[in-house]
Parts: structure tokens; sequence; C-alpha cells
């Protein structure tokens, strides 16, 4: 199926420019389509906030190509289909007794897109979505289906990945697996500004298998403390980033206060006001990853879509210097701001991944829906953390000048010559790929 229509992303703020929006349902046809498209980029969720899917020409979604989960339970492996979303992976994963090691925030991403965009969830010992594949298959640009792996181009693989579709249109992704687990999600309330100092900061957000911490800006501390819990099997030891002053048992009380913060008493939404049935099970309740790890259920929608995003990634071992960098704007921050929410991100070795090689804590920013009061002070946002070395989530609104966003990324001319090697003529590359990553 083809359309003419003018499509957007999910929040309405960006208008995608491309004279077709291709639904192939099928492998054969997707090749056949990226043969004889002379540019064409792929379109996942649009949850995206920027031009990174951007193009002026074609545009392939790949929601109507049939929705293969193939879990391999010999190899702790799953195949994936681009288009699926987490939710419905995460489900038919759980069902096969097997987990993925983390998810993100929303359930409605599709994998494909969440993995070429280095989206992550939270967890001192868990790197992005991206670091679990295995191996992925994509049609290039000459029609072909080709298989890259982590085991049979090891040299490559880490380029390939993170990729911004700047290499061709992935198809599924094979992503390894960890046996099932339990989570416990409890949310603490007011936590002091001492607590976000270092030493102390970086033992917050080690409190759980997976934290999140939500701030509006408007007071020195944190409004939200969002732990989830791995919870412990009875013949195995004390799981990665839970330590002993919170229970990690099926039953265990948390207690009333923590760190100087309060449990709260009943479930919460990090925006206060909102529906807290959109969001999963709080309160210590026992259930299973998929149902505890993403803070939104999967048959909600998380939000009206009034909104802007931005994000960067820090190292880790500077997260409180650099929250303590903005707090001069707070007020201006919090003027033109829904939350912010921050998490940790264990290091990989993805060449374009916002974590590349260093323990990171990223700094989210849901905007109101106000462009040009989020125009003014993202250049302040971004002058404040520049000390820090900060890399803006690609699929996020960032101002950043194209050089010094490079710069954070060692392996940015092996990624450009990558891509060329794979797409010599430019038929996947965009406006946004020509100023962040230009072509060698």
């Amino acid at each position: 199926m083809t359309t003419r229509t003018q499509p957007t992303n999910w929040s309405g703020t960006v208008a995608y420019r491309a004279r077709r929006v291709h639904a192939p349902t099928s492998v054969q046809e997707l090749q056949a389509l990226v043969a004889r498209s002379p540019r064409i980029r792929a379109l996942g969720t649009r949850h995206s906030f920027n031009e990174v899917a951007d193009t002026t020409a074609d545009l392939v979604s790949l929601a109507s190509m049939p929705p293969v989960v193939d879990v391999d339970r010999a190899a702790s492996t799953v195949t994936v289909a681009a288009g699926v979303r987490y939710g419905a992976l995460a489900t038919a994963v759980q069902d096969a007794g097997l987990a993925l090691r983390n998810m993100g925030s929303l359930p409605h991403i599709s994998v494909g897109g969440a993995c070429a965009t280095g989206t992550h969830g939270s967890g001192v010992g868990n790197g992005n979505l991206a670091s679990s594949v295995r191996a992925l298959r994509l049609v290039t640009a000459d029609g072909d289906l080709v298989t890259l792996s982590r085991d049979d181009d090891p040299e490559r693989f880490p380029g390939v990945v993170v990729a911004l579709g700047a290499l061709g249109v992935v198809v599924d992704l094979t992503l390894d697996l960890v046996p099932t687990y339990d989570v416990r999600q409890v949310v603490y309330e007011g936590l002091p500004p001492e607590q976000l100092v270092d030493g102390t900061f970086g033992e917050v957000l080690a409190g759980g298998y997976s934290v999140s911490l939500f701030t509006r800006w408007r007071s020195p501390g944190v409004d939200q403390v969002w732990l989830k819990r791995a919870v412990r099997p009875s013949s195995a030891g004390r799981r990665e980033g839970q330590p002993g002053d919170l229970p990690d048992d099926a039953a265990g009380d948390y207690p009333p206060t923590w760190r100087g913060a309060r449990l709260a008493d009943g479930p919460r939404h990090p925006l206060p006001g909102m529906p807290t049935e959109n969001c999963t099970p709080q309160q210590g309740v026992v259930g299973p990853w998929n149902e505890r790890l993403p803070h939104f259920r999967m048959e909600f929608t998380p939000s009206s879509g009034d909104e802007i995003q931005s994000e960067y990634f820090v190292p880790a071992e500077h997260a409180a210097a650099a929250m303590a960098a903005l707090a001069p704007i707070r007020d201006r921050i919090a003027r033109v701001l829904h939350v912010s929410e921050i998490r940790t991100v264990r290091a990989d070795d993805l060449w374009l991944s916002g974590s590349h090689e260093r323990d990171s804590v990223a700094l989210h920013f849901t905007w109101q829906k106000d462009p040009t009061g989020v125009g003014a002070v993202l250049p302040e946002v971004e002058d404040l953390l520049a000390p820090f070395g900060p890399r803006p989530h690609w699929g996020k609104v960032f101002t950043i000048d194209p050089g010094a966003v490079r710069a954070q990324y060692p392996r940015a001319d092996d990624f450009a010559a990558l891509a060329a090697s794979m797409d010599p003529g430019g038929k996947f590359r965009n406006e946004f790929l020509d100023r962040y990553l230009p072509a060698p």
C-alpha cells in the first residue's frame, strides 16, 4: 500500500516531507521497493522528535509486515520483525519463559526504530536496548537481503546496530534473552537535594535493578523515585545494582522512608494529576518483568502527544555535577517543562550509542508543546552541560553544533566510512545525516 498523505511524528511537531509513504506486506515487496526508489527512509512508530527519519522522497513503514516473533529457547534468543512493538515482543518472550534484560519507558515503540536510535531503559547494569542485538537482516540499496551478526562480523557489527537508518532497511533483529524474572516496583517521593551529590547520587541510581528519577525542576530535590527491584529467587545471590537496604524478595516490606524520601501511599503517575491507571503496577506488587520495567501499560496511551522531547547522555561520574550545573536556570526550565526523567545506562561498544564506551546518566526533558519557549531554553541547557561532553539522543530535539556532536563519538568517521561502503549512492541518506554524520 502507498499513500500520499503527509505524515507527522507522534506528537505532530515534525511534518515529514516525503512524497509517498509505502507499507509493504512482505520482504520481497520491500526489496523491490527499495531497489527502485532513488531515495528512501524507514519509518518506525514515529516517536522521534526531529528529522532523523525525514526524506523528500519515499518513506517506508514496516507496520504491515508479518509480525514475526520467533523464540529460540535453546539459544536464548528471539528473532523479531523490526516493526513489532516492544510490548508485543515482551509478552511473547515472557510466555516462552524467557526475558529481555531491559525495556524502555514506553512499550509502544518498535524494536527496529528503538535500536536504530540508541533508545534505552534504566539500570546501572543494563545497556541500551540495542546492546541486546546479536544479529539483524536488512535490505541494502540494491534490494539485496543481507544478514550481519556479532559473531560473524565482530569488527563492523558495533557500527551496524545503532545506524539511524543509514545502512538499509532493517527487516528483523535477533536479540539475546535471559531467564524470566519478577520485579517489584515502588515510588518514593520528595528525595532531598543532599542525595544528589557525588557519591550518594550514584547510590540512589543504583538502588534497584532499574531506577528512574522524575523532577519538574521546581525545587532542588527530586519529586519521585521509581524503584524497580528484581525479585531474588531463593537459591540466587543478590542482584547487580541492588544494595541491601531495600527488600529483594517477594514479600519484604519497603521502609516508609528511604534516603529522606517518603514511600508513596498509592499509585503515582510521573505527572501529578494524570491517570495512574495508565502506569504499570506499583506499591511492591510482584509481577513479571514485562509488566513492571516499562512505566506505562501497553493498552493505554501514555500522553496526548502535546510535547517535545530532548535528552542528553553524560558520563555517570559527572551526573551530580551536571544536575548542579542546571540549577541556576531551574525556573526557566520549569516554565516550559512537563517533567524530566533521569536514568542510567551501562557502557557498550556500539559506535553511535549515547553510552558508547562510558557508563552514562541520561537527562531527559519532556517539554510542553511550545517550540518557541523550548527553543529559547535549549541552548542554555546545552551550554551548561557542555563541560561534561553531552551526547544528545539521536531521536530528540537538540541544537548542539554538528561538529561538537561528532566530536563526542570516537568512531564517527568509521561509521561514515561504513555507511559510504554499504550505500555508496546515498540512497538512505537525508539532511539530518548529512548535517551530523556527513559522508567522507
